[in-house]
């Protein structure tokens, strides 16, 4: 019963902007009077970075001191921030006011999700203006905007990706730990699979496991997951990434873990002996430093390098342009602090010394295309990655990420995918058993599709 709920619930959600698409009743118009200021500031969110980040916003003075900010987070894992936020959205219009959402965060995998819903506000209907959004980078806008061009989210982030790589280990394999040279060997699949060639046969593997690729190969895909009579597709280019990783599995190229397990952070440590990893901007500055050091250290104001292998490694693009994340704020149809949300979006994501301040303290890659083409044309540089401005690689990328061929349904059905995809790398079943355990699961997650 329970599941049920769940489905019906995100059916419900994701096909109509008046939720009467899965048999229900009730109007999802939420009433908004941005004049009103509320007492409790409530933001649902899935972890604790944009806690982080809403420190620069009580930094510019524009909180009011009699404003409680309450957030509330509940783990990605398994759709359950979703279930949570859809649970909270479904009783927006009869919360009390100190309980109703007025701000909530998305992911790139589900944006469309919220934006094509009544239950985001469009950001100028909160006080936004187009000299506000004109520094972003297009795609952030491209991904949070309705059919009719309305922008419902903003984020401070750009995820353009790169691949990070050893330098100790690329200098054994490859006799050389400069970016433009390994860049060189790295540019093209082919070439990349030579590399992993040479780097097993000097007892390096050049992946750590069976997902670090992934994302490489699914935001170069030619069509979307659904099509428009809501039938899944499985891009040609999904299943290059099942035969270069079914292969690298066999060869011993990669060490058979998973994103996030234990194998897989080790492997990016001082003992890790692995060639690479593929990485978006908050990756980096984020996860890779810290799984990296034996003691964790922050880059920006005071640096305490650790002693693990800081500054062991560096940075190229790869075989092919990708992006990987990033955070969106929407604003609750229905908040109480209209205002408060839209300060919150202006200092955030729209004022330039805001976002090169973060990339100045955090490394982390903001959206300000003006602010991050003066960083990547500075001496600004990375000690982490061993003197590197990364900044300017994440600037020759950013421009060209493309948005055209997301869909609601993304982090599903590539949790999903990859998923059914482990038990045929691992041997358990077949390729074909694999796909039909993918439709499966696929259709029980999201019953409105077909296969």
């Amino acid at each position: 019963m329970k599941k049920r709920f769940l489905s019906l619930l995100l059916c419900t959600v994701m096909t109509t902007l008046a939720l009467t698409g899965c048999g229900g009743s009730k109007s999802a118009k939420v009433e908004t009077d941005p004049s009103k200021q509320g007492k409790v500031l409530n933001i649902y969110c899935w972890n604790t970075e944009f806690q982080d980040r809403f420190e620069y916003f009580k930094k510019s003075g524009k909180l009011p001191s009699d404003v409680k900010v309450n957030f509330v987070i509940t783990p990605n894992e398994n759709n359950a921030y979703q279930n949570a936020l859809d649970a909270a959205l479904l009783k927006q219009n009869e919360a009390a006011a100190d309980d109703k959402i007025d701000m909530f965060l998305i992911e790139a995998d589900y944006a469309l999700k919220y934006v094509n819903s009544d239950y985001t506000l469009n950001v100028k209907d909160i006080g936004l203006t187009d000299k506000d959004l004109s520094d972003m980078y297009q795609y952030t806008k491209d991904i949070a905007s309705t059919s009719k061009g309305e922008l419902k989210a903003v984020t401070w982030q750009a995820t353009p990706g790169l691949f990070a790589y050893r330098r100790s280990i690329a200098k054994d394999v490859l006799g050389t730990d400069d970016p433009d040279k390994v860049q060189e060997a790295l540019s093209t699949w082919d070439k990349f699979n030579s590399v992993a060639e040479k780097a097993n046969a000097k007892g390096y593997k050049m992946l750590s496991g069976y997902d670090d690729a992934y994302r490489v190969f699914s935001n170069n895909v030619s069509k979307p997951w659904v099509d428009k009579n809501n039938k899944i597709q499985i891009d040609d280019n999904l299943m290059k990434w099942v035969e270069q990783t079914k292969t690298y599995t066999e060869k011993g190229y990669n060490n058979k873990s998973s994103l996030w397990d234990s194998t897989w952070a080790a492997d990016q440590g001082p003992k890790g002996k692995v060639f690479g990893f593929f990485y978006s901007t908050w990756g980096i500055n984020f996860t890779l430093l810290g799984n990296s050091l034996a003691t964790p250290v922050k880059e920006g104001g005071k640096e305490e390098v650790g002693n693990g292998i800081y500054g062991d490694y560096a940075v190229c693009e790869g075989p092919q342009s990708y992006y990987w994340g990033g955070t969106w704020l929407c604003a609750a149809a229905g908040t109480d602090n209209a205002n408060l949300v839209k300060d919150i979006m202006q200092t955030l994501c729209c004022n330039k010394d805001t976002m090169v301040q973060i990339t100045k303290d955090t490394q982390d890659y903001t959206n300000s295309v003006s602010g991050m083409e003066s960083l990547a044309n500075s001496d600004f540089k990375s000690a982490f990655l061993g003197g590197q401005n990364h900044i300017k690689l994440f600037a020759k990328s950013a421009p060209k990420i493309s948005m055209k061929n997301i869909s609601p349904y993304d982090q599903g059905l590539n949790e999903e995918f990859q998923k059914a995809m482990k038990d045929y790398f691992d041997g358990k079943v077949d390729k074909d058993k694999a796909l039909d355990n993918f439709y499966k699961a696929a259709i029980e997650k999201y019953p409105n599709l077909s296969k």
